[in-house]
């Protein structure tokens, strides 16, 4: 059964504009961001997808702990942050179609911090705010079935993707599956389908958005409940997306520097090429700074210069 939600006009203009930046990036040198910025993004994910639920580990610390240096802090934030870099660093072997691979997610990320990880729930649920039940959710007796209905969902190729993920995150925190880390695994599991279809969102740091906007995100949620449908949750979370995109346009244009330009070009060029090849990559640049860059690359003897004038072509060094 197809999980209710409505196309509003708040969905579509998202759509449109998310559509409209995941084009200028694809179409320009952003949708492969630099080696540092890649880190950076995914410190902040870790950090503001844990800091939602009360971790208190700061960007400085979880960088350390990527680095295998040595942390001070509660033994539970040090585990949670641990467990979150490994499933992030693995999430090119997660299947985002298969319930089997989710759960072998929720394994790896709640190892030691909950009883039985990577299995749904035997007990009833209740979320309180304060000391009011904000959602009861679905008898656990019913779960297997609610996520066996939810993959279904998540398989239908008829689904925008853009749609299918909010609507899965949504869905997974109505279900409440597990005891505990419901919220990290649709947040994680978002990015995976996203990213199934627009690789940029790897490394998109989501959570800090949604981090920011935290009340804004249950309120969306408790919206949704109320009204029966994902509707709300959808609008948010594509507004959540179109900021994000805004965000990485705004900082890659900036920053992106000659070393950071000729090691995208490597990433994504073919064997042989020529300056003009160079220039279409990067159209925001002078023919003088790719005859520079282009100059630096061979010092660096990342790629071989061939012939003169307009007859001059490059090779890629040790290419395979």
């Amino acid at each position: 059964m197809k999980p209710p939600y409505d196309i509003s006009p708040k969905i579509l203009e998202k759509i449109a504009s998310i559509s409209q930046k995941i084009g200028r990036i694809n179409a320009s040198f952003l949708d492969k961001p630099s080696p540092q910025l890649r880190k950076e993004n995914r410190v902040k994910t870790i950090h503001h997808s844990l800091k939602i639920e009360g971790n208190t580990l700061t960007e400085d610390q979880i960088t350390a702990l990527i680095e295998n240096k040595e942390v001070i802090g509660p033994i539970k934030d040090i585990n949670e942050v641990v467990n979150a870099i490994e499933v992030y660093e693995r999430l090119s072997d997660f299947d985002y179609k298969s319930e089997k691979s989710f759960l072998k997610a929720h394994k790896l990320l709640m190892n030691g911090l909950v009883p039985d990880p990577g299995s749904y729930r035997k007990q009833a649920v209740g979320i309180a705010k304060g000391s009011k039940l904000e959602h009861m959710a679905p008898p656990h007796e019913n779960i297997p079935f609610l996520m066996k209905d939810l993959f279904r969902y998540v398989k239908d190729p008829k689904e925008l993707t853009l749609i299918k993920s909010c609507v899965f995150h949504y869905e997974l925190e109505f279900i409440h599956p597990f005891i505990d880390g419901n919220g990290r695994m649709g947040r994680l599991w978002q990015t995976l389908i996203l990213m199934n279809e627009f690789p940029l969102f790897e490394f998109l740091p989501l959570e800090t958005l949604i981090s920011e906007n935290q009340n804004e995100y249950y309120h969306s949620l408790g919206q949704s409940d109320k009204m029966g449908k994902s509707t709300p949750f959808v609008e948010f979370m594509l507004g959540i997306i179109n900021k994000a995109l805004e965000h990485l346009l705004e900082r890659s244009e900036k920053t992106m520097n000659q070393k950071d330009r000729l090691e995208y070009f490597l990433m994504s060029s073919n064997n042989t090429f020529t300056r003009k090849d160079y220039l279409l990559t990067f159209k925001n640049i002078s023919s003088a700074t790719a005859s520079r860059d282009l100059a630096k690359g061979v010092a660096l003897k990342l790629f071989k210069k061939h012939g003169e004038k307009n007859k001059t072509f490059y090779t890629i060094m040790n290419s395979n």
